[in-house]
């Protein structure tokens, strides 16, 4: 009884190491302003008025474009 539940807890384990490990940084966004055309890079929305643009980018400064696969 106690071994199942060993081999349970491992496999498991296995399991969310293999998860986590093919885990990629969340991609970063130009965002422009409808209001007067400002541009800024950020991960998430800066708020209502606001539209992403569509190229992802993979630093802070929107310089290094994401590859697509």
């Amino acid at each position: 009884m106690t071994m199942s539940i060993f081999r349970k807890f491992l496999l498991l384990s296995m399991l969310l190491v293999v998860t986590l490990s093919t885990a990629e940084p969340a991609s970063w966004y130009k965002w422009r302003s409808k209001l007067n055309a400002h541009v800024t890079c950020s991960q998430t929305s800066p708020g209502e008025g606001w539209e992403q643009l569509a190229q992802a980018y993979l630093d802070a400064r929107c310089e290094r474009p994401r590859q697509v696969r």
